[in-house]
């Protein structure tokens, strides 16, 4: 009986498989919302800009950019954890309310690896020290010096609570022994333009939002947060390098959607933007942005996303933080 039973129900499943195949196949068939959770001009709004005027093209459907910051990028990531499981809802997710979070804050809206399918990643991109340029610092460390000599006095700015940006300034305090005051804004831009206006002392951040503000002389870049330098600014030194071996830390973004969305629409979608982020216009704007194309497969970015978490994870208790 068990085996009849199963051949009765060969033909349902292929059925089935055959509607989901082209249903998968349909989509998009109306507009796709693209939710970015930070504000407009930063460095995860360029992104997804870019990507959204590629892919409408490709999709023949609009792909509207919904700017939703605040909470660190948690705002934004709860929106898509929280909309239907049909892929016309994708947020623009980062470490913070992804790796991070689940071990900062007491209560998340949101469970990252439950309610939460990381799609493929966008960009990777190092964090950018940078300090008001009426400080008198040009390197690693002459910062150290000037934050030890302070003797807690200093006061860093971050794109927000739990971001890249926060923890790699807190990680750099707990190798180089000085402490630091932290002021969290919403976003890099304004986090930015505290540094250049003098009201914070220093900031880590991704390149796009720092470049403008130091070509004109109000803030100085004084190292890049990866292994390697970065090829578009060649002249500035690595952490590592400038003494510093246990601080590194890589910016990923990528695109996430609601658990349960249909295997197929997340392949599709996975696929579209690989082909996208191989459009020689992308890779040049990202390179003068300091940033490096992502791509890769679902399991790639998944596997990421898990490595990240569990390194930050051990990093983050370590060096205790804790939010409410």
């Amino acid at each position: 009986m068990h085996r009849r039973s199963v051949l009765l129900l060969l033909p349902v499943v292929a059925t089935l498989l055959g509607s989901a195949t082209a249903w998968a196949q349909a989509w998009p068939a109306r507009p796709v919302h693209l939710v970015v959770p930070a504000p407009a001009g930063s460095s995860l709004d360029v992104t997804a800009r870019l990507l959204a005027d590629k892919l409408k093209d490709r999709w023949g459907q609009a792909v509207v950019v919904d700017n939703k910051p605040g909470a660190g990028g948690m705002l934004g990531v709860d929106a898509a954890a929280k909309a239907a499981p049909d892929g016309y809802t994708i947020a623009v997710g980062f470490n913070g309310p992804i790796a991070f979070a689940p071990f900062m804050y007491r209560k998340l809206p949101y469970d990252p690896a439950k309610e939460l399918v990381p799609v493929v990643m966008t960009t990777l991109q190092p964090n950018v020290l940078a300090v008001s340029a009426a400080l008198p610092v040009r390197t690693v460390k002459d910062f150290i010096a000037l934050g030890k000599a302070k003797a807690g006095k200093m006061n860093y700015a971050s794109v927000g609570l739990g971001s890249s940006s926060h923890l790699t300034m807190e990680l750099l305090l707990a190798e180089a022994g000085f402490e630091a005051t932290h002021v969290p804004y919403n976003g890099s831009p304004p986090a930015a333009m505290s540094v250049a206006s003098g009201e914070t002392d220093a900031v880590f951040a991704a390149a796009p939002a720092l470049l403008s503000l130091a070509k004109t002389g109000k803030l100085r870049l004084i190292a890049v947060s990866g292994r390697q330098r970065l090829a578009s600014m060649k002249d500035l030194p690595t952490l590592v390098e400038s003494g510093l071996p246990n601080v590194e830390s890589m910016i990923w973004n990528g695109l996430f959607v609601a658990a349960h969305t249909p295997d197929a629409v997340v392949q599709k979608l996975n696929a579209d933007v690989n082909v996208v982020l191989q459009d020689p216009a992308v890779i040049a704007s990202f390179e003068v942005q300091g940033l490096l194309p992502g791509g890769g497969s679902v399991a790639e970015f998944r596997q990421t996303v898990a490595s990240d978490t569990q390194r930050w994870g051990a990093i983050i208790r370590k060096i205790g933080l804790q939010l409410d």
